[in-house]
């Protein structure tokens, strides 16, 4: 593992970290230290990644949390290493978080993160959005590196309670997979798409966010649906949890924990 120290942000983040975490700076530190100590030995974080997990993840993940309301729901979809889900949970404790993730090992990973870093405000749910659509619904979802927006945009919507948010973290290509996804936005119905630049306090860092509003009623557009709506009734996995690659294990239930691999 890692020691703590090395993965402090470097001197050039430090006000910007310190500033944007605030009481959850220690927090923010030991997730570091476990994407990459735990995360980049099982491979679920690049190890090129590590020497700038601080600028290039975590502050460019923390500073989106200005863009979600104090309280709600949230799904961070294809959560990965837990980016942003992990840290806008950290910072924003009125919140509910929900990682969905289908890979046993990214399941694994992020179980354990939950439990060191005692999120009691977040829990893991393995699954793919396209079977849960109708049945698990958010306030908001959040995407980081995850599909090319016009594929997205219809898996998150299917996640969304009717006029829900779509926050989608994208790079240097957002204007243009916001273009090409324009025909399937508005096939699903949904408005106020647009780019929106979420920043620092002291204007440091910055991330561009894809975000739309689903529609008010849910049918109005062609999202994924299932039938089914309202929230998943507890304690039960989603329907057909035998995922490729889960070996036809069960999928296991949201606020499982593990405390080893």
């Amino acid at each position: 593992m890692t020691d703590s120290t090395e993965i402090r942000p470097a001197d050039s983040w430090q006000v910007a970290a310190t500033q944007l975490f605030g009481p959850a700076m220690g927090t923010a530190e030991k997730y570091a230290q476990l994407l990459v100590g735990a995360g980049v030995e099982r491979g679920i974080v690049g190890p090129a990644e590590a020497e700038r997990i601080w600028d290039r993840h975590l502050l460019n993940c923390g500073v989106v949390a200005r863009l979600l309301p104090a309280k709600g729901s949230v799904v961070d979809l294809g959560s990965g290493a837990g980016l942003p889900g992990i840290v806008l949970a950290m910072l924003l404790p009125g919140i509910r978080v929900t990682l969905l993730e289908p890979m046993a090992r990214r399941v694994d990973f992020l179980e354990e993160c939950l439990a060191e870093l005692g999120l009691d405000n977040a829990e893991v749910l393995r699954g793919r959005a396209e079977d849960l659509a109708g049945q698990l619904t958010a306030d908001v979802v959040t995407a980081r590196a995850v599909a090319p927006l016009d594929k997205l945009a219809g898996l998150a919507v299917g996640l969304l309670r009717p006029g829900g948010k779509v926050l989608a973290i994208k790079g240097a290509s957002a204007d243009a997979e916001l273009l090409r996804a324009r025909p399937v936005l508005a096939r699903l119905g949904v408005t106020d798409a647009r780019l929106v630049q979420a920043g620092s306090p002291d204007g440091s860092v910055a991330a561009t966010v894809v975000t739309f509003t689903a529609p008010a009623h849910r049918g109005a557009g062609s999202g994924h649906t299932t039938g089914r709506a309202g929230p998943r009734p507890a304690g039960r996995g989603p329907a057909g949890s035998g995922y490729p690659g889960a070996g036809g294990k069960k999928a296991r239930q949201p606020n499982s924990r593990r405390s080893g691999g």
